[in-house]
């Protein structure tokens, strides 16, 4: 089976999440977006969909599903979003389409949290994909000397802007021994909006494309 194939039977295990008259949050990606050409087949039986980025919003519009506004819908009932990397403790690192402060706060708003991805993102330890950590254009010098301090090696992505105006640092060569403190620590690096560890508001769900069919890890 190809990663593409092993993606999209990801995305069709997580329609099964999806019950009638739901606000769904849907978040940024490859895996994301075989996702929202299945719910596009169901825009009939949920209430609309809130994006995580303005590429989400854009392909939602296009699958002609109703787009809401996240401060209008409350408490979501279910998020599905992928990952760059996750674990068997369902920890995550996401970012790499550089959506991660809007899929963060979906993440945080719902009550279940979905992650769809193929097998070659299940890994055992995080850390071999970059960090994305999203900062305050007047911080990233500051915030790269503390990322630097803490033993990463921060690169500025270059030409990328985020959809709240901020910079992006991709962080390679940190040392992911406790993803959730590890999380909350550069959370509070004075500049930082927020970081690609998705390990205190971890995935409840996680289901995996392989060779034999998705695996589910969770839930």
């Amino acid at each position: 089976m190809s990663p593409d194939d092993k993606k999209k039977a990801a995305a069709a295990a997580a329609m099964d999440f999806v019950d009638h008259g739901m606000v769904v949050g849907v978040g940024t990606g490859s895996t994301v977006e075989h996702f929202i050409e299945l719910l596009a087949g169901a825009r009939s039986k949920i209430d609309g969909a809130v994006a995580s980025s303005k590429r989400t919003e854009a392909r939602l519009k296009q699958a002609r599903i109703p787009v809401l506004d996240a401060n209008a819908a409350g408490p979501l009932p279910l998020y599905v979003d992928g990952a760059d990397e996750v674990t068997q403790h369902r920890h995550c690192i996401k970012g790499g389409g550089g959506a991660l402060t809007g899929e963060k706060i979906l993440a945080a708003a719902s009550r279940t949290f979905v992650c769809i991805v193929d097998d070659s993102k299940l890994v055992g330890r995080l850390g071999r994909f970059p960090l994305p950590v999203e900062v305050i254009p007047l911080a990233r010098s500051y915030v790269g000397r503390q990322l630097v301090a803490r033993g990463g090696q921060p690169a500025l992505r270059e030409g990328f802007v985020s959809d709240y105006g901020n910079l992006i640092l991709d962080v390679y060569n940190l040392s992911i021994m406790n993803p959730p403190e590890l999380e909350a620590e550069l959370d509070h690096i004075a500049g930082v909006v927020t970081n690609g560890l998705f390990a205190r508001r971890p995935a409840d769900v996680v289901l995996v494309g392989t060779d034999g069919g998705v695996t589910r890890i969770g839930g």
